[in-house]
């Protein structure tokens, strides 16, 4: 018996760009750090929310790529002449990768109180119905 993949069903025709994007997500390895919630605002929004404690706006940064938002932290290390008796805060650096389907676009992104929320909005397109004239031939 032959597996059929998701882009190789003779039924879902011209879906082998999700497939990749479901492989791709899978292989991105993103782990509990920083953890985050991803909430949905309305039918066609959603936010997502990463908690960045000590980051601050020139320390992060999200970039769209390929279907792909990207968010990253780096913290610069300012303990250079500082004597720590306990480092319990750490200056992680992290990335997280989020797969955006077509026609959701990232909007604002803001930073309060340790909290880095990212708005989504997912357009909708017109419901169109199509007729195909048949010819003959």
């Amino acid at each position: 018996m032959t597996k059929l993949t998701l882009g190789t069903h003779p039924y879902l025709l011209g879906f082998e760009q999700l497939e990749r994007l479901v492989e791709r997500s899978a292989k991105t390895g993103n782990e509990g750090y920083p953890p985050y919630n991803i909430e949905q605002t309305s039918d066609t929004s959603y936010r997502i929310t990463l908690a960045v404690a000590g980051f601050g706006e020139g320390d992060l940064s999200i970039t769209v790529e390929d279907s792909q938002m990207v968010i990253r932290g780096r913290q610069s290390d300012d303990s250079e002449g500082r004597v720590f008796l306990h480092r319990g805060i750490a200056a992680r650096q992290f990335q997280k990768s989020f797969v955006l389907a077509d026609g959701v676009e990232v909007g604002e992104a803001l930073i309060e109180n340790g909290l880095l929320h990212v708005d989504l909005k997912r357009s909708v397109p017109d419901t169109v119905v199509q007729t195909i004239q048949i010819k003959k031939g």
